[in-house]
Order: structure tokens, then sequence, then C-alpha cells
């Protein structure tokens, strides 16, 4: 005789869901003691989950290396999957009709720019601290690829800031402006080739430092690519970098330039001895939103978070 097949919730039922948030904290710290500080168990504790999670995958997850420990493949497959299923946990359970940040132990993710983190993050870290102790904040920084599947990633995550896309305009997804910029030129004060003032023709002629320019052949979909696009240019870009808070590191003591962001630039421009000029020509402006899921607009939690964004984005 056939036996019965076990339905999925049986399977469910049967997993101890706790593994779930060792799993995170172990792969996240990569260190059993300070997993099990962050779970607020004891290292023996910490240490068992390892193992029954060793047992369920038939994967060693963490192997030892000479500065402690490292992913396995395997290990880094189910990295990026826990944290989407134990936000999503999180929502569920902390789902209701009220919200008291004060008491509230939630973890909100956001995504951003390293630049926005830089103009941005101090404000926002300030008063989540202060308005929510407990809560917990996870900032992962945004890469030019991730708009390629905007429309799933939004759901992953409470929120992101960044400048509006064709792509991003989705029935789905709501969004509200936080703060304005504008990009302007950076050289180094010492560059003999700057003057107080710079053309489009100088630019093209000047090594360049650029963001998120994925090589030297193909065009990048990046907002300083766009902005060289406007210029008519195809300057020589010397130096790539995945981040913009390095930019301006990469420029000065050198003969290159670069765009960057205004408030970006000012915040570094007298400690690095830059020279900061207006940008010829009309360059776009930027608008840097908040956006979110529609699903999380009848979240209470969620809406304070806005708020909380929001407020930030004014003190600016």
């Amino acid at each position: 005789m056939t036996g019965r097949t076990r339905h999925p919730a049986a399977h469910l039922a049967n997993l101890d869901l706790n593994l779930l948030v060792a799993l995170r904290e172990l792969l996240r710290e990569r260190n059993v003691t300070r997993a099990a500080a962050r779970i607020g168990v004891s290292q023996p504790a910490a240490s068992a989950a390892l193992s029954r999670l060793r047992r369920h995958f038939d994967d060693e997850l963490l192997v030892r290396a000479r500065s402690g420990y490292r992913l396995s493949p395997l290990a880094m497959q189910l990295a990026e999957q826990v944290e989407t299923v134990c936000a999503g946990a999180e929502r569920l359970f902390a789902t209701g009709t009220r919200f008291d940040p004060s008491t509230s132990r939630r973890e909100f993710t956001l995504l951003m720019a390293d630049y926005t983190i830089a103009v941005l993050g101090r404000h926002l870290s300030t008063a989540i601290g202060a308005q929510a102790p407990g809560v917990d904040l996870h900032v992962r920084l945004a890469r030019e690829a991730f708009a390629l599947d905007f429309a799933e990633t939004i759901t992953l995550i409470d929120g992101m800031v960044s400048p509006p896309v064709d792509r991003f305009e989705l029935a789905s997804v709501r969004s509200v402006e936080l703060f304005t910029d504008r990009w302007v030129c950076i050289a180094d004060a010492a560059n003999p080739d700057v003057g107080d003032g710079i053309t489009v023709e100088e630019l093209a002629a000047l090594p360049w430092v650029a963001p998120f320019q994925p090589d030297r052949g193909n065009p990048s979909g990046a907002p300083m690519s766009r902005q060289l696009r406007l210029f008519g240019i195809r300057p020589e870009i010397r130096v790539r970098v995945e981040s913009y808070q390095a930019v301006p590191h990469l420029v000065a003591g050198t003969n290159r330039v670069a765009l960057l962001q205004e408030r970006l630039a000012r915040q570094v421009a007298d400690r690095l001895g830059l020279r900061v000029l207006p940008c010829p020509g009309d360059p776009e402006p930027i608008v840097e939103r908040f956006w979110w899921h529609a699903d999380r607009d009848g979240d209470p939690a969620h809406q304070w978070l806005r708020e909380t964004v929001i407020a930030a984005a004014s003190r600016l």
C-alpha cells in the first residue's frame, strides 16, 4: 500500500523556525559568539543551532579559514534567501493596527546608494535611534544592476532611496520626493589644467574618474554617465569605481576630474583639497525619492518609517 504524500504544510510545521534567525545571524556575522549575542542566546546554544543547520543542509556552511570563517558556496546562496524570508516573517508577525516605535523590535531594510548614506544617513540614524531605540536598520548598498529586477526587489525590502527611473514607475509602487541636489565638477585644487571655471571641451580632454561605469567600451545607465551623454562627450575614463563616496578620493592629488553630487562634494572638498566647479551647460537636476511597494501602505510601522525618512530629509 502506497504511503500518503505529506502536505507541504506538514513539512513546515516540523521545522524549527527559530533556526531561520540563527541561520541569518550566523551567515551575517560568520562568527558563533557574535551571532549568539545578536540572537540573545548562549554561545553553546548558537553552536548547537549551527550543528543542526549543518545536518539539515548537509553542508559546513561556515568553513574555517585563517582569519576566522568564510561562507561555503551553499551558504552564499542561502544568505540572500534567508534575509528575504526573515524580513517577510518579521513583517507578517509585526502586522497590526498599532505601532509603538518606543517599544518595537522590528527591523527595517532600506536600499540606498553610498551617496545617499553620506547625505541622509546621519539624520535618519539619529531620528530612528531617538524615537525607536529597539528598532534595527539594515541598509543595503544599491548597485546599478539592481534596477534590472526592481519589480521583485521592491517587494523584498521596506524602501529605497533613488532618483526616478522609468522602470520604477509601476502601478504597485509608491514614491515621495525627499531632497534635490545638482551635479558639480571636481578637480584637485593644484590641477594646472583646471581654473576657476571649466568648459565641456576642457572636460572632454581631461582624464576622468567615473562611478558605476561597467567597462570602457559600453555606455552605462548610471546617472553620471547620462550627464556625459548630454554633454556629448566620451572622455578618457582612467578610474572606474563602484562607489560615489570613493570618487573624490581618487580625484585628489591627480590631474583627473569627475562629476559628483554637490552635497557630497562639499562634505569632502576642503579635507581633500578639491576645487568644486559649476557644471557647464545645463545638467539634469538630481531628485532623490523614497520608493516602497503599495502592499506596505496600510502597515502602521511602515507609515512611521516613511514619515521618519521624510522628516530626516527635511533637515538637509
